[in-house]
């Protein structure tokens, strides 16, 4: 689908979009202290979470309608341009009502097609500028399709962002980034924003840095991250979120590259993603099968068989051979390779 997308936010030369503020707007001291301070920081908008969709109930649900008091308060007192997420109809009608500058959607969201439609038909006529972020899931079609039917509405301020998606396994993320995703996406909308939400992706704060970098190293146009006054104690979100002073700390560390274009990446910048994305699963594999070792090992240990089972170790080496030979991997390469898990899955078991 061919689209004519207008900046959802006017991005200054040099400088990347920054949106922050806090996960959910808790009472109004917190919303404009906060808010306060990271208007020394410079940013393009303060966020807050009104509504909180969350995945067990009994947990913090945001303070509701209360709370776009507070946002408008900030709008109206220090001049910052504000957003918060919309799921549904009525989020909507009181966010307009309340003068919010900015919507996004959120991912619980985004995967939804029948919500994203009941957005989409709550804001036709309404030049308002909605950011879209990636669907819990993997699925670039999915996120295409919140896209298309925003547009569809009427609305060409479209951006989105990058969040992370949802794994289970080991993970370094607490939603993986899987970079080239949002790689593609912009790949066929060259002219759509995108925004790296670290805060989501990182869960922690010791990697929100080198995440948020990463994302400009490949030209993305900025950063939403969670900034409270007193994360220690947020209601929400609280091991991913920092203070104001540490997050202007981070944004005058951020190095932009100098390119006459933020459309894509470099070929060869997508390239070593995408290896890097490979080469943490391939580590996050092989660290399963050692588990599942280790198990084997005290069944073994506790029936008083022994450790090397030479036929069983013969099959796995073929098997393994003929599947990389149908992949165009070299015998050579197989055997070395299955030889080393194997000598690691030994050592694992023989500790036991």
């Amino acid at each position: 689908m061919e689209m004519n997308l207008k900046p959802a936010i006017e991005r200054r030369a040099g400088h990347p979009i920054v949106i922050a503020g806090p996960c959910s707007a808790e009472t109004e001291a917190q919303v404009m202290a906060t808010a306060k301070e990271l208007k020394e920081v410079g940013i393009d908008a303060f966020r807050a979470g009104i509504w909180k969709p969350r995945t067990r109930p009994g947990s913090f649900e945001g303070v509701g309608v209360e709370g776009l008091t507070w946002l408008k308060n900030v709008k109206n007192e220090l001049g910052l341009k504000v957003t918060t997420e919309v799921a549904n109809t009525q989020h909507v009608f009181e966010a307009l009502k309340h003068d919010i500058d900015i919507l996004w959607l959120g991912a619980r969201t985004t995967v939804n097609p029948f919500s994203v439609q009941e957005v989409a038909d709550a804001i036709r006529g309404v030049d308002i500028p909605v950011l879209i972020k990636n669907p819990i899931n993997p699925d670039l079609a999915l996120w295409k399709g919140a896209i298309e039917r925003i547009y569809k509405a009427g609305v060409t301020r479209i951006g989105v962002i990058h969040r992370g998606f949802a794994f289970h396994g080991a993970k370094d993320y607490r939603n993986v980034p899987h970079w080239q995703i949002p790689i593609d996406l912009k790949r066929e909308f060259p002219d759509l924003q995108i925004v790296c939400d670290n805060s989501h992706i990182c869960g922690r704060r010791d990697t929100l840095f080198d995440v948020a970098q990463k994302a400009l190293d490949l030209n993305f146009d900025g950063v939403m991250s969670e900034i409270h006054i007193d994360p220690d104690n947020a209601w929400s979100d609280a091991a991913q979120q920092v203070t104001p002073t540490r997050f202007q700390e981070m944004v005058n560390d951020f190095k932009i590259k100098a390119t006459g274009s933020t459309a894509s990446a470099s070929d060869l910048e997508s390239f070593r993603t995408q290896i890097d994305e490979i080469d943490e699963q391939l580590i996050n594999l092989v660290a399963e099968r050692m588990k599942l070792a280790e198990k084997i090992g005290a069944y073994k240990k506790s029936n008083n068989i022994s450790i090397l089972q030479s036929t069983r170790w013969e099959e796995i080496l073929q098997n393994g051979i003929a599947k990389g030979g149908k992949k165009n991997l070299s015998p050579k390469f197989m055997e070395r390779f299955y030889k080393s898990i194997h000598d690691e899955s030994i050592d694992h078991q023989s500790k036991l």
